[in-house]
């Protein structure tokens, strides 16, 4: 099996000792690289190639987010979850909506966060239900209806099964829970997910269950 390529981003150089040991342990993975700044990590990524990128947030020159938009530009962009020590943190949000397929707490337990990097290579995000819940109360107070505004014109261009399978990425369903709700086959599933990303222009199901709430689809109790 073809490890999976990580690069470590953080300024603290002790926790990039903690992260590199923890996750260079791992037969599955392999630590390409490191670095203690945004400003350096898309160098590094032409270099080193990574599949998933451990990007910290707050950093001193060039912050993670600011890295994480620049990255998700890239067409063959590596996947990217973010650091923080926050759960529901606006520039987390902020991360979350450049295309960051998720998140992870400095103090989560190792086997955690290494689960986390392994999901994100696989394509899936790192936000729980429970998380998601808790990144769209804290969305909810700031531009709200502006941002609604713009959402519900973009949703405008799904069709009526994409809109509730877009809604049932937004409470939080996987896919196997989506097919159940909507009599569908999880294949089918699948390809409505795909078609969602691509025709709003999106990197992922967190930003597909972002956009879902900011549009107020959440707030439908019978559905779209």
């Amino acid at each position: 099996m073809t490890a999976i390529r990580l690069l470590l981003v953080d300024d603290d150089p002790l926790v990039r000792a903690g992260l590199s040991f923890m996750m260079g342990g791992a037969d599955d993975i392999e630590i390409v690289g490191e670095a203690a700044d945004g400003g350096e990590v898309e160098t590094l990524v032409d270099r080193t190639r990574p599949d998933v990128v451990l990007m910290d947030i707050r950093m001193p020159t060039v912050d993670g987010l600011t890295a994480t938009e620049a990255l998700r530009r890239r067409e063959d962009a590596p996947q990217v979850v973010v650091l923080t020590t926050f759960h529901a943190d606006e520039q987390v949000l902020r991360a979350l909506r450049a295309g960051a397929a998720g998140f992870v707490l400095k103090d989560t337990p190792p086997a955690e966060i290494l689960a986390a990097v392994r999901r994100v290579a696989a394509g899936d995000p790192v936000l729980s239900p429970t998380v998601t819940r808790q990144l769209m109360a804290h969305a909810a107070g700031t531009g709200t209806d502006l941002r609604r505004t713009r959402a519900r014109a973009r949703i405008e261009d799904l069709n009526d099964r994409e809109r509730e399978v877009a809604v049932a990425v937004g409470r939080g369903l996987a896919n196997a829970e989506i097919a159940a709700e909507l009599y569908m086959s999880v294949a089918t599933v699948k390809t409505h997910v795909s078609r969602i990303l691509a025709k709003l222009a999106l990197n992922n199901r967190v930003q597909i269950a972002l956009l879902a709430h900011d549009a107020g689809l959440l707030e439908e109790p019978d559905g779209p």
